[in-house]
């Protein structure tokens, strides 16, 4: 089945030093096949966007499980394959993935994996269209304006989290160790195919954290005080799904139920709809701490983690939303949401603090001032301060 999706925009009013989005509206943009056996309708839509030599972005796991595979089974000739992205796509990768598309005179890419391989893809599209480093782009420097037509761009999940294929953005670490969001209408995949049948063989620890990634997104879009009926809608009835209807513990408790890997993947696409009007400190902590390319950590693992004790901080300012939130997830309205939080993420077997997963109070005062320069950090219903940032990761540190 063909389905068209309604991506959510905003415009961003520049106020000096910082970007913040306005009342967003809803718009048709790319267009989304979604159902099982999706991925066969790849060949048609790569002539309907004039691809005829690709460029595939994927990860070495995405190969070695055999996923890969499925995708070029739909191809008539064998693409070029750039295989390296790392966990948490940087600089050097988009640089090297670039020189590979360029080198073979590729006029398109086809993004295959999770958020990692998808935010890569996205980034070669701009970079192989655009001349000047990859920092002038980022929000943090304005860069959305600079910002034109790139190259033409398939994004296909093979997770349930980061709705990176029908986003805007692109998050990536810098040669300077920085993260930093890459954002731009233009870079909003031409289209995704969402075939849950691709997710079926994720294992089930995966499953919990990309699944938080889906459920953090929704949470974060319903809370920022940004006015889009719409897209707090959409958000709402995917944490319905996820959570209300019980896809994401189906999920992990048994990866085959095709129901729940269906509900999961929608789910994932309608956190990334609803984003569109705003994250909030969950996010711009999760990515402070996920620039330690040392420690390789997940990103919905810490989004798991982050989300209770900011949940607790933005409950004078957002907890009028917070009773929506509980029916969603099929809970009274009255619930303690943090608490549900930390028992969902016990359930799910995920971590508990931020320690566990090696991140030291040493670290706290870098990654708090990462955090100030952070986009996501100017949607957060509560105004946020380094001080507050501080005192958030020490609560989360050791998960009070």
């Amino acid at each position: 089945m063909n389905l068209v999706f309604p991506l959510i925009e905003f415009a961003w009013i520049d106020l000096g030093d910082i970007m913040v989005p306005s009342t967003a509206t809803i718009a048709n943009n790319a267009p989304s096949i979604f159902g099982f056996g999706a991925v066969k309708q790849l060949s048609a839509a790569m002539k309907g966007l004039d691809i005829s030599r690709p460029l595939i972005c994927t990860d070495a796991g995405i190969v070695a499980c055999g996923l890969i595979e499925r995708v070029l089974t739909e191809l008539s000739e064998i693409p070029t394959i750039f295989a390296e992205t790392p966990p948490n796509p940087d600089e050097t990768a988009v640089l090297a993935a670039t020189a590979t598309y360029k080198a073979k005179g590729c006029d398109g890419v086809i993004a295959v994996g999770g958020g990692s391989s998808l935010d890569l893809g996205k980034a070669v599209t701009l970079c192989a269209t655009h001349e000047g480093a990859l920092e002038n782009f980022t929000t943090h420097m304005g860069g959305a304006a600079r910002i034109g037509h790139v190259a033409p761009l398939i994004a296909i999940p093979t997770t349930a989290g980061t709705g990176s294929e029908v986003a805007r953005a692109s998050v990536l670490i810098l040669n300077s160790g920085e993260k930093r969001i890459v954002a731009s209408v233009n870079l909003i995949p031409k289209l995704a195919i969402l075939d849950p049948e691709l997710t079926l063989g994720l294992p089930p620890l995966l499953t919990a954290a990309t699944g938080m990634d889906a459920v953090t997104h929704c949470i974060e879009a319903i809370c920022s005080p940004v006015e889009n009926p719409n897209a707090e809608a959409i958000g709402i009835d995917g944490l319905g799904r996820a959570l209300g209807g019980g896809a994401l513990l189906a999920a992990v408790n048994d990866g085959t139920d095709r129901q729940a890997r269906g509900d999961m993947l929608m789910a994932s696409t309608q956190g990334a709809m609803a984003f569109s009007k705003g994250l909030g400190a969950v996010h711009a902590m999760s990515h402070a701490c996920g620039k330690d390319q040392s420690l390789k950590l997940h990103h919905g693992t810490l989004n798991a983690v982050l989300l209770p004790p900011v949940l607790r901080l933005n409950s004078k300012t957002a907890g009028h939303k917070y009773n929506k939130i509980a029916k969603a997830m099929g809970l009274a309205e009255d619930v303690d949401l943090a608490q549900e939080i930390i028992n969902l993420n016990a359930t799910l077997g995920l971590p508990s603090s931020l320690c566990s997963m090696g991140i030291t109070v040493d670290m706290i005062p870098d990654m708090a001032g990462h955090c100030m320069k952070d986009m996501c950090t100017t949607t957060n219903p509560t105004s946020m301060t380094y001080d507050l940032y501080v005192e958030l990761f020490e609560k989360a540190l050791v998960n009070e």
